[in-house]
C-alpha cells in the first residue's frame, strides 16, 4: 500500500477519492489552507499566495494527487479572478515542486486534475483527442498554464493529467445546480442547446484516479468522459425525464447568460465532444457509460 498526499482533498472529488483510497488500505494525507478534522487522514497546511507549506507533508509520500483549484464557475471572470484561477492550480503545483526539490522528498508520480476545456470553449463537430492543440480563449489559457506547471514534475517522476468534464455526483457540484430549476418545473436548455456537454460519473472518475495510481504505464494527458456525450438540450431533457418533471420551457437566451455571467458564460454556452479512447486502451472501463443510467443511479 502507498502513502498518498492529496491537495484539494476536502472538495467533491477529493472527498470521494479519499474514501475509496482508504478502503483500499492506502495511507492518505491532505494538504489544504487549514487543518480540518478528517478522521484517519492527517492534514497539513500551505499558503499558496505566500508560497509556504509544511514540508513534512511530503515525507514518505509515494504519490501526489493534485486536485486543488478555485471553482471555475463560482465567480465572474474578471482579470483578477482569472489570475486566481490560474494561481490556485499552477502556482500550487509549482509550490509543491519547489518544496519537494528542496526537501529531497520526490514522489514516484504526480497525478493531477485537468480541464476538458483545454481545447477551448467552442461548439464544433470535432471530437477532440489528446493529440489536438489547446484552444486560445480564457478557459483554454487557464488549462494550458495549469498543465504547464504540472508537466514540470516530469523531470522527477511519472506525470498523469486527467482532463475532466462536468462531474455528476449526488452530493453536490454541477448536478445539484442543474437539478434545482428542473425540480421546480423550470428545466430548459441553455442558449442554442446544441452545445455538447461531456460528463463523467463521480464513481468512474474516482476509479480513473485509482487506475492512474496503480498503472505505471500511464503517462501524460487522458480525457475522462463517458461515451454517451449529449448536447445540453438532450442533457436537460433526460434530467427532466429521470426526475419526472416537465420539460417545455423555451431555452434560456444566450444574451441573458452573457449579461449575467460575462465571459464565464462561454463554458455554459459552448462545448465539444472529447474522445476517451486513450484511457480505454489502458483497460479502463466505465460503470456508468450512459447518461440516463448515471442520472438514475445518482437521483
Amino acid at each position: 500500500m502507498s502513502t498518498i498526499l492529496i491537495t484539494g482533498g476536502s472538495g467533491l472529488i477529493g472527498t470521494a477519492l479519499t474514501k475509496a483510497l482508504l478502503a483500499q488500505g492506502h495511507a492518505v494525507r491532505h494538504l489544504g489552507r487549514s487543518i480540518r478534522s478528517a478522521g484517519a487522514v492527517q492534514t497539513y497546511v500551505w499558503d499558496i499566495h505566500a508560497g509556504t507549506m509544511d514540508h513534512s507533508a511530503l515525507e514518505g509520500v509515494d504519490h501526489i494527487i493534485h486536485l486543488a483549484g478555485a471553482g471555475i464557475a463560482d465567480k465572474r471572470w474578471t482579470d483578477a479572478r482569472v489570475k486566481e484561477l490560474i494561481a490556485s492550480r499552477a502556482a500550487s503545483a509549482e509550490l509543491l515542486l519547489k518544496a519537494a526539490r528542496s526537501s529531497g522528498n520526490l514522489p514516484r508520480s504526480f497525478i493531477s486534475a485537468a480541464g476538458i476545456n483545454y481545447y477551448g470553449a467552442l461548439t464544433s463537430a470535432q471530437v477532440f483527442t489528446e493529440l489536438d492543440p489547446p484552444g486560445t480563449d480564457t478557459i483554454a489559457r487557464i488549462s494550458v498554464e495549469w498543465e504547464r506547471a504540472v508537466d514540470a514534475w516530469s523531470a522527477h517522476g511519472r506525470v498523469v493529467k486527467l482532463r475532466t468534464p462536468v462531474v455528476l455526483s449526488a452530493t453536490g457540484g454541477a448536478l445539484a445546480k442543474l437539478t434545482l430549476p428542473v425540480r421546480m418545473g423550470l428545466g430548459s436548455p441553455l442558449g442554442s442547446g446544441t452545445q455538447w456537454m461531456p460528463w463523467v460519473h463521480i464513481d468512474d472518475l474516482v476509479r480513473a484516479y485509482q487506475q492512474a495510481l496503480a498503472n505505471d504505464d500511464m503517462r501524460g494527458a487522458y480525457n475522462v468522459c463517458a461515451a454517451d456525450q449529449v448536447t445540453n438540450a438532450m442533457f436537460m431533457r433526460t434530467l427532466s425525464e429521470v426526475i419526472h418533471r416537465p420539460y417545455f420551457l423555451p431555452a434560456v437566451p444566450a444574451f441573458v447568460l452573457r449579461l449575467a455571467l460575462g465571459e464565464l458564460s462561454s463554458i455554459l454556452l459552448e462545448g465539444s465532444r472529447a474522445s476517451d479512447l486513450r484511457l480505454r486502451t489502458t483497460g479502463f472501463h466505465y460503470t456508468h457509460d450512459t447518461l440516463r443510467g448515471a442520472l438514475e443511479d445518482l437521483l
